[in-house]
């Protein structure tokens, strides 16, 4: 009943198989730090590979064969991307879904402000955060500011290295004593998670002389005024590369991999399908560190009127033809899990816990305390994902998301099980899940993308 270890029978091949993936998602851990950087990333590549563009497909009429490949975008935060089976849609969809939202800081909307000749931005927490963690670390910002004239604008800034970085102050030890008595959750207060972005006042300038020096600098490089910042989205995040975690080099470490290394190894998994029997499917959604609310959230429509569209391209008109297909379909809800962490054991079962390097890791439900919003899968499904991945080899385990009435959390799973379809979830084991830093072994990212890949076919 207990999974083994990959590293202890892998071979040479299969650690260079491991190794090589996670170069590749490195690099796109690196370099998709927000949503609109995940869409735009998976877009540009399944244009290189031939993938058509589903609005278009559906504006001109044209009829969908088996093979095809098709991608959907909603808003640039969503993504559905698709492979058309040989067998009828109404027979169902196998479906990978995973979010591209993490915990992060989002700017006010008039974030922009002076105090004592500094030059500060204005934040507020997105998701579930430890605030302490956030501050007296290397922050970059990124995002778009959209114009009135409907330009949009994209910002980065703090990743090339020869950008200057931005970050939060914390009190020095020395003046501590009374911040230090806090409990961990108000030590840094929300509100104080303010962004320092520069100190030198513009010359001739008596008041807000500082603010007016990088309104100047936004002007001249970006072409961007105060007012622009009502309507933009700018995203603080942790600034830097991925990189190796380990003397022998078998973690990455690095920001987002809730829930951007399902997402990496789900997409992968879709591209590399060929000839598939179903219809095979990978979404990727925003906001569920929030609920999964809004329209680009899993909550959102958007994935019902895509494969509606998907119906009318290959003849089926009927409503009943929506809800047969949806009904039919099944799906991996992708999304990590939290390891079983040797400095932190009390917070685990552990015979109900997940490990590094034991494979992906199935979670029958999720939920907090009694399960509440939590899918809990069948066990007629859930013995059919089994019998997948022993076909085919794959390393797995299962687990719960810590001990019973220690806390929990949720996937967006539940919300297609509302569609009546058969709903797994499916995910890596993290350390440091919601941290600026979190850590994930090579070889279960890749056992990922490997159980994924099995379960499309």
């Amino acid at each position: 009943m207990y999974s083994k270890n990959i590293l202890e029978s892998a071979s040479k091949e299969k650690l260079n198989q491991i190794h090589a993936f996670s170069e590749d998602y490195k690099d796109f851990l690196s370099t998709c730090k927000t949503e609109r950087e995940c869409v735009a990333y998976c877009k540009k590549i399944a244009l290189e590979l031939g993938y058509k563009d589903l609005d278009e497909l559906f504006k001109n009429h044209t009829k969908l064969q088996p093979g095809d490949k098709v991608f959907h975008i909603n808003r640039k935060k969503n993504i559905a991307l698709y492979r058309i089976g040989r067998k009828d849609l109404l027979e169902g969809i196998k479906i990978l879904g995973a979010h591209i939202d993490s915990p992060r800081l989002d700017l006010k909307q008039n974030p922009l402000y002076e105090k004592n000749n500094f030059a500060l931005l204005d934040t507020h927490y997105y998701g579930g955060i430890k605030k302490y963690q956030w501050v007296t670390i290397p922050l970059a910002l990124h995002g778009v500011f959209a114009k009135k004239d409907g330009t949009v604008v994209d910002f980065v800034l703090g990743e090339d290295e020869n950008d200057p970085i931005v970050g939060i102050s914390d009190l020095l030890i020395h003046l501590a004593q009374d911040q230090l008595k806090k409990p961990a959750a108000s030590v840094i207060e929300g509100e104080n998670l303010d962004v320092t972005i520069g100190s030198t006042p513009l010359k001739g300038k008596e008041t807000d002389a500082v603010k007016a020096f990088i309104l100047n600098l936004l002007k001249e490089k970006y072409d961007i005024e105060e007012e622009d910042f009502v309507s933009s989205e700018i995203e603080v995040v942790p600034a830097g590369k991925a990189r190796d975690y380990g003397l022998d080099r078998s973690m990455v470490a690095g920001y987002g991999h809730d829930d951007r290394v399902c997402a990496y190894t789900s997409f992968r998994a879709l591209l590399d399908i060929e000839d598939p029997e179903y219809t095979t499917c990978c979404i990727l959604v925003d906001k569920e560190e929030i609920g999964s609310v809004g329209a680009t959230g899993a909550q959102s429509k958007f994935f019902e009127d895509s494969i509606a569209q998907l119906l009318l391209l290959t003849g089926h008109e009927s409503y009943f033809d929506l809800r047969r297909c949806m009904t039919k379909s099944m799906m991996l809800s992708s999304d990590v899990s939290a390891a079983f962490d040797p400095l932190f054991p009390e917070v685990n079962e552990p015979k109900n816990a997940c490990y590094f390097n034991h494979g992906i890791v199935f979670n029958k439900y999720t939920g907090s305390r009694g399960k509440s919003g939590s899918n809990d899968t069948s066990a007629e499904f859930f013995a059919k994902v089994r019998n997948i991945m022993d076909t085919n080899d794959v390393y797995y385990q299962t687990a719960e998301l810590g001990r019973v009435d220690q806390g929990g959390g949720g996937t967006i799973a539940y919300i297609l099980g509302n569609y009546n379809m058969d709903v797994a979830d499916a995910g890596v084991a993290v350390f440091n899940m919601h941290s600026p830093m979190e850590i994930a072994s090579k070889a279960d990212i890749y056992e990922a993308y490997l159980g994924y890949k099995a379960f499309l076919k």
